[in-house]
């Protein structure tokens, strides 16, 4: 799971999140400890706490005093929420401005979204003879 460049703390808490998104953690479910965490990637207790108190911080997991942290109800749904907001963010508005700038329209936008091209659908594919000569 350790990735360079990402500091941990934020690995811990995107890997939780993804987690409990896919259903590998549900609801009311128990995270593992910073201790766990620590001991398993061979990490600071300190560094595990951090990305774990992000997740108590956005409301996601909760500490239950003398047990542990869970997963809070509702977490997955919020967490669905908040994704497809980042995905519209990062993904939908550039392809919407950039579509707006070469004159695409929408319906024009939606077929192409729902025809894949032909660079993803015919790839390593050799060009034929005919494809390749100039006119």
């Amino acid at each position: 799971m350790l990735e360079e460049g990402t500091p941990i703390f934020l690995q811990i808490a995107e890997q939780l999140s993804a987690d409990i998104v896919d259903g590998s953690l549900a609801e009311g479910g128990r995270v593992p400890s910073t201790n766990e965490f620590a001991a398993f990637y061979r990490i600071n207790p300190a560094t595990a706490a951090k990305g774990i108190n992000m997740l108590v911080d956005d409301g996601i997991l909760e500490k239950r005093r003398g047990i542990g942290m869970f997963v809070v109800v509702g977490a997955r749904d919020r967490l669905i929420q908040m994704r497809r907001k980042e995905f519209a963010e990062q993904y939908v508005d550039p392809l919407l401005a950039e579509a707006r700038r070469l004159g695409i329209e929408a319906d024009e936008l939606i077929a192409l979204i729902k025809q894949p091209s032909t660079a993803t659908t015919q790839t390593n594919q050799p060009i034929s003879r005919e494809e390749g000569e100039a006119s």
